[in-house]
């Protein structure tokens, strides 16, 4: 079955691949399902809290993307620490002292916290050296030595370097054993997400059949980012030319909020639209296509973690998760 046609609506349901797990989160909770060492399923579910319910300005649109972005990545990460816990690397070197200080001092909870902070800091800032810092820096050492070249030129280079590093960084990640298990439980996920929003009975016979390619992948959303940040920053330095390395990357993180937020609302319309709209299709193919790198097919025990975790995020109204 190479793409689903019989697909009646499409569900605010999404997901996570995690450590022999996933975290699938539904309109009103969230639920980690792991598979643990004996064979056996370990589930948690949780009460979704989320803040634009105390504060509706976070819920309008443009405003939306940026939140849930970073409330994605806490929550993700949380989860990836939690599906570890599971698997404990049983040559794991003693603590050093810097860890039994942080135990001493520090309550489990708090350490947790700062964990998941420390975590989520490095990841952004990872991401905005190899995605952004580095390419501008990059075209800042080549309009150095070449002072004549072009404005439109470092613009468009720039923005084909951070393709380019993007596609190594996904292919490198690929390649890496223990993240290929990853990725099985991420296809897993979006099949079985397809199964239910196809109508279809959760089952893994009707859960294998489904493809592995959701629009609405986290893989698809980066890569949107990106080429919404080179759409936003040609225009940008294209009105107000800027040429000194720091001041450009300052300018890009200035525009990030408004990249992620343009990003979210094209991936909702893409979202509802994709099945029903040659535009939509042309315009996610990208993003599809890039899911290669970071979906495999799994198998029927991955499969089983997948709709398990779906059913426990169900809503109890029906229709209360369409998107």
């Amino acid at each position: 079955m190479a793409e689903n046609k019989s697909c009646a609506f499409r569900t605010s349901i999404g997901g996570q691949a995690l450590i022999e797990g996933i975290l699938m989160r539904g309109p009103e909770k969230q639920a980690i399902v792991v598979r643990d060492q004996d064979g056996s399923l370990v589930e948690k579910v949780e009460e979704l809290k989320l803040i634009k319910d105390r504060y509706p300005i976070l819920g309008w649109p443009l405003v939306r993307g940026t939140v849930n972005f970073l409330d994605s990545m806490v929550k993700g990460v949380k989860a990836l620490m939690y599906s570890a816990d599971f698997y404990p690397d049983e040559e794991a070197a003693q603590p050093s002292k810097f860890e039994l200080w942080l135990e001493k001092h520090l309550s489990s909870k708090k350490l947790e916290s700062a964990v998941v902070a420390l975590a989520v800091v490095l990841g952004v800032g990872m991401s905005l050296f190899l995605f952004m810092a580095l390419p501008t820096f990059l075209t800042g050492g080549l309009t150095h030595f070449f002072p004549g070249f072009p404005m439109w030129g470092r613009n468009l280079l720039e923005g084909l370097l951070k393709i380019a590093i993007f596609l190594l960084y996904l292919f490198f990640c690929s390649r890496q054993k223990d993240i290929y298990r990853v990725f099985q439980y991420h296809g897993a996920e979006h099949k079985t997400i397809f199964c239910y929003e196809a109508g279809l009975p959760l089952t893994v016979e009707n859960v294998r059949v489904q493809p592995r390619h959701h629009p609405r992948c986290g893989t698809s959303f980066l890569f949107v980012v990106i080429f919404v940040s080179i759409l936003i920053s040609s225009v940008v330095f294209g009105i107000w030319p800027i040429t000194n390395a720091l001041l450009r990357t300052a300018v890009h993180l200035l525009l990030l909020p408004l990249v992620v937020g343009i990003t979210y609302e094209f991936n909702r319309w893409v979202g509802r639209h994709v099945q029903d709209s040659g535009l939509a299709r042309v315009l996610t193919a990208p993003g599809m296509w890039m899911q290669n790198f970071t979906t495999n097919e799994p198998d029927d025990s991955m499969i089983e973690v997948a709709i398990r975790s779906l059913e426990l995020v169900l809503p109890s109204e029906k229709g209360k998760d369409e998107w």
